[in-house]
């Protein structure tokens, strides 16, 4: 059973599923007393709440979560009766059906509470007419390095196995919470863009063909996967656009995940209720032309000069082909009242956390202003200088990701646990 809420989760499972067929598919038959080996070559059955991706992969969908997925407290807490609901449906499906492995997909707050229910009702029911316990994988760290570390022994406690693609995160954990299994499997981007230089000369069909090496600088807005998120970045990287557009000849590019959300960037870059610039030394004009695709990101990525993102998983990508970026957040005001108190890291943006030090620069709620972060964008633009030293910076970054191969060392770690002895399976009471 896989559980996934959110676009890059969604895409995440969809490659774990294809790894695991392969592996289990050539797995040898395990001897045992029976008159039928417990495990056989068999390709799995897999099911669970997630996406179009997944669906692709061949899981079959109980709920698509991924149409649901909102970001902060207060969001969360206006759909509550809703998660609520799905949440039941699935637990109540996989009390039913019974998976050997519940297989967790980032979505921290669902999948930690998930796990907990499972758990519990494993403890609850330990005789050996009632035998079900299944190994609980949660893939992708939840960043309780970040804010909350007491939840580390929540996953201690629920969690068979961790797979981190962070590495730091091992580490982190070992001084915490040792009885956690934490396996460092790399990132996953190695796996999906294996050729970093290499441009596209296609697209699929339905998707916007990329285009040839812009004339002009090419400027990426990246304001993340979710439509929150769109409704409060890209009026603000659009204003920031204008900015950049009245200094220097620019191109600028708007790269949503699916054509839904690239049809709702279309209709808003085209609004006139921008934010105000205030900066005297502008004189903006009219907002300058932006295109709006999607599902063309690496295609985009390997033409821009610089890029303006969300600080999620996109700047990872952005990193990886070596692209300049700005990073901005935007919450609600409760959110991120409730963020700045319990946040202990000093970046939000990825690469910034993994180097130390701001590689990206980085602007937060109200810092995040078109002003701000034009004059950021446009310092990356007009200095060859720094746009290299910081392409040398993220190249280093990079490296200690773990190259190649995460999604098979993630599969690989899931079948071992999967085959380990039987007496291993019986619940943990207390």
């Amino acid at each position: 059973m896989f559980i996934a809420g959110e676009a890059s989760g969604d895409q995440l499972a969809a490659e774990l599923v294809s790894a695991l067929r392969e592996r289990l598919a050539g797995q040898w038959a395990q001897p045992s007393g029976d008159a039928q080996p417990r495990f056989a070559s068999l390709e799995p059955q897999c099911f669970g709440a997630g996406g179009p991706r997944m669906a692709e992969a061949g899981v079959e969908l109980v709920r698509d979560l991924t149409r649901h997925s909102v970001i902060g407290l207060w969001e969360v807490i206006q759909h509550y009766g809703k998660f609520r609901r799905f949440f039941r449906e699935l637990l109540r499906v996989a009390v039913e059906r019974q998976p050997d492995a519940i297989i967790c997909v980032d979505y921290s707050g669902f999948n930690r509470r998930f796990a907990a229910a499972v758990k519990r009702r494993v403890r609850a029911r330990p005789s050996g007419f009632h035998n079900w316990n299944p190994k609980i994988v949660q893939y992708v760290s939840p960043q309780v390095w970040a804010s909350r570390a007491d939840r580390a022994y929540q996953l201690e406690r629920d969690v068979d196995l961790l797979l981190s693609i962070f590495p730091f995160e091992p580490e982190w954990y070992a001084r915490r919470t040792p009885k956690l299994r934490v396996e460092f499997v790399g990132h996953p981007i190695f796996d999906r863009h294996p050729v970093q230089g290499e441009v596209e000369t296609s697209a699929p069909p339905g998707r916007s063909p990329p285009f040839e090496r812009p004339p002009k600088p090419l400027v990426l807005l990246l304001p993340g996967s979710r439509r929150d998120e769109l409704r409060r970045h890209l009026p603000v990287m659009v204003g920031a656009a204008r900015l950049i557009a009245a200094k220097t000849p620019c191109q600028f590019w708007a790269v949503l995940p699916d054509a839904e959300l690239a049809a709702e960037a279309a209709a808003l870059t085209r609004l006139q209720t921008l934010p105000e610039i205030t900066a005297p030394e502008y004189q903006p004009e009219q907002p300058p032309a932006i295109r709006c695709s999607f599902g063309d990101l690496p295609a985009a990525l390997r033409q821009a000069t610089v890029a303006i993102a969300s600080t999620g998983t996109v700047t990872v990508e952005c990193a990886y082909f070596g692209v300049p970026t700005v990073a901005l957040y935007k919450t609600s005001w409760s959110t991120y009242q409730i963020g700045r108190r319990i946040v202990r890291v000093q970046f939000l943006a990825m690469p910034n956390l993994l180097a130390g030090e701001e590689v990206f620069p980085e602007f937060i709620q109200p810092a995040a202003t078109p002003e701000n972060i034009a004059r950021a964008a446009l310092e990356l633009l007009t200095d060859d200088a720094r746009r290299q030293k910081t392409k040398a910076r993220l190249a280093r970054i990079i490296a200690s990701l773990g190259g190649p191969g995460a999604r098979l060392r993630a599969a690989a770690a899931i079948v071992d646990l999967l085959l380990e002895p039987a007496h291993s399976r019986m619940p943990r009471l207390g």
